[in-house]
């Protein structure tokens, strides 16, 4: 997968809701909520394949904005562990793509949801 080419796209796509945006605090709570999103979207029995295309590289991309955004310098124990965490979701993602049934996206969503939730009481 072209990382460069998918963050691309990801930011056109959500060109939109983060026009005029610049605080940090605010893009990542935007690409938590995209990725939460993605994870939901994809557990849908019923999702067309081109949907589902796109929710797993909009996922993807989440997950890399995620990683390369922390600052291990400044976020120490914290920051390591968001890594692990996001990069758990990265795997999940990879079987899910690779249509291996013992995928946990739910659990990647809920693990979302917490960070989501903790991320929003930070500011």
């Amino acid at each position: 997968m072209n990382y460069a080419f998918a963050r691309s796209q990801y930011k056109k796509s959500r060109q939109a809701g983060l026009s005029g945006s610049s605080d940090p605090h605010e893009m990542i709570t935007l690409t938590l909520e995209e990725l939460s999103r993605c994870l939901r979207n994809l557990q849908s029995p019923t999702i067309e394949h081109d949907k589902k295309k796109k929710y797993f590289s909009n996922a993807f991309t989440a997950v890399y904005i995620l990683q390369t955004s922390l600052d291990f310098e400044k976020g120490g124990e914290i920051a390591e562990n968001l890594f692990k965490l996001y990069e758990y979701c990265r795997n999940q993602l990879q079987k899910a793509m690779n249509s291996d049934h013992d995928a946990k996206l739910e659990a990647c969503e809920n693990i979302l949801n917490d960070i989501i939730d903790a991320w929003g009481q930070i500011k």
